[in-house]
């Protein structure tokens, strides 16, 4: 029989199949005390007339929506797209929704998606952030709805924390530097109001300090995670009095934005500058030079945190301290690092002159 072309409803189906609504209603939500002959005729009709359950109706009587929520701080910065992806591939296997949104770091429109998120009765929030708003998450808390964070979710029920180790990949950075003879070695770090630029910051600082690395307050500049940061930060440590022959960024944005001005200042990388940048996006391998990263996956991030959701849902009993999940980074080099060869033309950059090839 051909399918209906106008709107089907659960009557329809209950007519065709000859059973009551309660009985569709209850075979469409999986309720398994409905008799296996009866549930097999039903799905045959939904099948036969192309019904699609609607997901509302179900969320109400099952009290499950299927639905996780994931927060992202910027959507049009390239880390977020294939953590994204990943997330959403993992829900679909395991027939759920997800609901997006992004905050562009700004707090407001951090507390209108956390009420969206619990009106549309998401049955856990990933907060992909790198930031904590422990302020605005308070109705998830009291809801009790799982959390997943990045490197700060606190020691509590309901709440897993992604711990990314920063300092394996980072001291592995360091070391390649030394390997090729940098001494100077300078950091741009992200917005130090974010934990994780912190912990970037303080992972550099050590790994200098286990090289024997001269430490110079002027090599370390805060940026602000974009390509434009990346620019003005490199102008600064232009200026100094010793100029860096080395520079590792906090993020490839950043590192983009370093190459970009280095460019325009006739500055060439890797023999005169080597810049080195942490996330590995996936333009990074498309820059010219390719870039010199630290890899932290965003598909293995999507993974963890849509697995850390997934598991605290299905937890008969919440962990009583929360979950913890560790990320592992690590250095890949392609072409944007090299033993320096030729310090006078950074200081011919540094006096303002553009030096021609």
């Amino acid at each position: 029989m051909p399918r209906s072309s106008g709107r089907v409803d659960i009557r329809d189906i209950a007519r065709r199949a000859r059973v009551s609504t309660a009985t569709v209603s209850r075979t469409v939500n999986c309720v398994p005390t409905v008799d296996p002959q009866l549930a097999k005729r039903v799905w045959s009709t939904i099948s036969e007339l192309g019904y699609y359950p609607n997901t509302q109706a179900r969320a109400l009587v099952s009290g499950r929506s299927r639905i996780f929520g994931i927060i992202v701080s910027q959507i049009t910065n390239p880390f977020f797209p294939e953590l994204v992806q990943a997330f959403e591939s993992n829900a679909v296997q395991h027939n759920y929704e997800i609901l997006l949104t992004s905050t562009e770091n700004d707090p407001t429109r951090m507390e209108h998606a956390v009420r969206r998120m619990i009106e549309r009765r998401v049955e856990g929030v990933a907060v992909m952030t790198f930031g904590m708003e422990e302020a605005l998450l308070d109705d998830v808390k009291l809801r009790q709805i799982p959390l997943v964070f990045i490197d700060v979710g606190p020691a509590r029920p309901h709440v897993s924390t992604i711990r990314i180790d920063y300092q394996h990949g980072i001291r592995q950075a360091v070391q390649h530097l030394a390997s090729l003879q940098h001494e100077n070695v300078a950091f741009i770090s992200g917005p130090l109001q974010l934990k994780s630029a912190m912990a970037r910051r303080q992972a550099f600082a050590r790994s200098k300090d286990e090289m024997g690395l001269e430490a110079r307050e002027e090599w370390i500049v805060e940026g602000d995670h974009t390509i434009e940061g990346g620019m003005a930060a490199l102008v600064r440590l232009l200026a100094t009095t010793q100029c860096p022959t080395a520079v590792m960024c906090s993020n490839d944005m950043t590192a983009i934005g370093v190459m970009r001005k280095c460019y325009e200042k006739g500055i060439r990388i890797p023999e005169d500058l080597s810049v080195i940048g942490f996330d590995d996006i996936r333009l990074a391998q498309f820059m010219l030079p390719p870039l010199t990263t630290v890899q932290m996956s965003q598909a293995e991030l999507g993974r963890l945190a849509f697995l850390a959701l997934l598991t605290d849902v299905e937890r008969l009993k919440p962990a009583p301290e929360g979950t913890d999940y560790p990320l592992r980074t690590s250095l890949v080099l392609r072409e944007s690092t090299a033993p320096i060869t030729n310090q006078k033309r950074m200081l011919a950059v540094r006096r303002g002159r553009r030096v021609a090839e």
